[in-house]
């Protein structure tokens, strides 16, 4: 299977919907900048930082074995294997949703938002796999169109709302309208997933397939909850050090920071990762090194460029916002814009391993940023209460940086790396 051929005018029209989008989550975090109180956008950054943690529970990143499962097989056997991932997900509903229930008997998290909590949940989920499933078959133009109606076209509809209408400007609100563009977006990807007309559905649940997949997918997901628990363990760790107030500013300027991986996900890396594993698995290493070299090239020049951009346009966008804490911590902001920089540019050897099944390295590099993470932190607590947070992560994703890329140049088969012109590949 040769690279994914993707034309000018799909990427434009990928791009363009990941724009939207973007663009739809930047108007809802600076409204909301703007209309709460910093107290009520810090409470927001916990709900959604507890969401995207409890995805991972929910999924077991067992989509890390599907995907590679069904790029070995037609349409006909995959229905037999999105079946089986089904029941999984069901044994997996039983025993996390339960257990998700402490994040509020702890008083981590308000019991009112409790039920909206565990639907958007559901909704995210669902929403995830069948996205990750349509890229992985080479749709990431439908996948984006319903990340749009999922996470964009509900927020451009909600914003003028709440500017004309003071009344509905409180979270609930945010939560109800986010549930209600999770549903239309699930419909639309079960819709098109019925359409593909795959094979397989009479065949009874395979267990021994789920056992080995689960296997595969373990130790994946430890890495993933591992660098996820970054992205988590900040907003609260900073939360008991601050307070909701100076967490509000820290979700405002992560949420600008974090833009940049999501323009990252739709001109690239959808692109990019499902052609490096057909390259690597039918063997063709000059398609793997073409792949790599586009991967790379892309990715250092969109972060050095949104670097740019952010750095320029901060000020002006804290002075519409007319909140003066914003720009009291706004020496907060070049931490967290160079965190996810490194984290960013770690997806470049990351993607690299991951076509290659080295599946190790990956798993070795988180856990072990995770355990760098919490010492630093603690070190500068003290010193830099603000800034300690922010600083922790620059340090534990330069560790992930270096640790991909020695482990990419290490283990890759030197084909795979450089041309050879003795062997002619």
């Amino acid at each position: 299977m040769p690279l994914m051929r993707v034309s000018h005018l799909d990427r434009l029209f990928n791009l363009g919907m990941r724009g939207m989008t973007l663009l739809a989550k930047f108007l809802l975090i600076f409204f909301l900048a703007r209309f709460l109180e910093p107290h009520e956008l810090g409470l927001y950054g916990l709900l959604v930082a507890a969401i995207g943690y409890a995805l991972y529970l929910l999924g077991l990143d067992f989509y890390a074995y599907t995907t590679r499962e069904l790029l070995k097989y037609d349409r006909a056997h995959w229905g037999g294997m999105l079946k089986s991932q089904g029941a999984l997900t069901l044994v997996l509903y039983s025993i996390v949703l339960p257990l998700l229930l402490l994040v509020f008997v702890g008083g981590k998290l308000p019991w009112w938002a409790a039920g909206w909590f565990f639907a958007l949940i559901i909704l995210e989920h669902l929403n995830q796999e069948a996205s990750r499933l349509l890229i992985a078959v080479s749709d990431p133009l439908f996948a984006s169109a319903a990340l749009f109606l999922r996470q964009g076209a509900w927020v451009l509809l909600l914003v003028p709302a709440m500017y004309a209408d003071p009344d509905i400007r409180m979270l609930a609100s945010v939560l109800v309208a986010w549930t209600v563009g999770g549903f239309v977006a699930l419909s639309l990807c079960v819709w098109r997933l019925i359409s593909m007309r795959m094979g397989g559905w009479s065949l009874p649940v395979d267990w021994s397939w789920i056992v080995k997949g689960v296997r595969v997918a373990l130790p994946l997901l430890v890495a993933t909850l591992a660098i996820r628990a970054l992205f988590t363990i900040d907003r609260y760790w900073l939360e008991s050090l601050a307070g909701l107030d100076v967490l509000g500013a820290y979700v405002l300027f992560i949420s600008i920071a974090t833009v940049m991986g999501a323009f990252l996900e739709a001109g690239v890396f959808v692109f990019a990762y499902p052609g490096l594993i057909a390259a690597f698995q039918k063997e063709q290493p000059a398609n793997f090194r073409l792949g790599m070299r586009k991967l790379c090239m892309q990715t250092v020049f969109l972060v050095i460029g949104f670097c740019i951009l952010a750095l320029s346009l901060i000020d002006p966008l804290l002075h519409w916002l007319d909140r003066p804490l914003y720009r009291e911590h706004v020496e907060v902001f070049p931490w967290v814009l160079l965190a996810m920089a490194l984290y960013n540019l770690s997806m470049i050897p990351h993607y690299a391993l991951y076509a290659q099944r080295l599946d190790r390295a990956i798993i070795q590099s988180h856990i072990v940023a995770l355990l760098l993470f919490v010492p630093v932190t603690w070190s500068l607590v003290s010193t830099w209460p603000t800034l300690a947070v922010p600083v922790g992560l620059c340090v534990a994703f330069s560790l992930v940086l270096v640790w991909k890329v020695a482990a990419y140049i290490r283990l890759t088969p030197v084909r795979y790396r450089h041309h050879s012109p003795a062997s002619g590949v």
